[in-house]
């Protein structure tokens, strides 16, 4: 249990150094009112984490050590969802209805849509 908990938080840290960076140069480009870093990074992580369950389920290469590294910690580091709900509530309690709906609807459906691109990518290799 302790070495899969360290295996974890390493990932974990890279994944979390990952959000921060991406979602700085973000800001540092991005002026609107639209939460983008925080949608990119769960976007990315989206797809990543589908590559990931992708090459686990047909390619059966990833070890449950790898497994732990990949999924539970740089993917868990990586993605924001609570950020994403923070984000939300933000956006709620300014009433910014339009970017409210908008943020939400892209980060559901092209999350999903991410997911399945990523699983594909295996699933084409066939």
């Amino acid at each position: 249990m302790l070495k899969e908990l360290l295996i974890a938080g390493c990932g974990g840290f890279v994944g979390t150094a990952g959000r921060y960076l991406l979602c700085k140069w973000t800001s540092s480009i991005w002026h609107g009112s639209f939460p983008m870093g925080t949608f990119l990074v769960n976007i990315i992580g989206c797809f990543i984490i589908g590559l990931f369950f992708g090459l686990m389920e047909h390619s059966k290469v990833l070890t449950p050590s790898q497994n732990v590294l990949l999924i539970t910690g740089l993917c868990g580091g990586f993605t924001t969802y609570s950020s994403f709900a923070n984000d939300m509530w933000m956006l709620g309690s300014k009433g910014d209805w339009t970017t409210f709906t908008l943020y939400l609807t892209l980060s559901v459906v092209i999350g999903i849509l991410c997911v399945c691109a990523g699983r594909a990518v295996f699933v084409a290799e066939r």
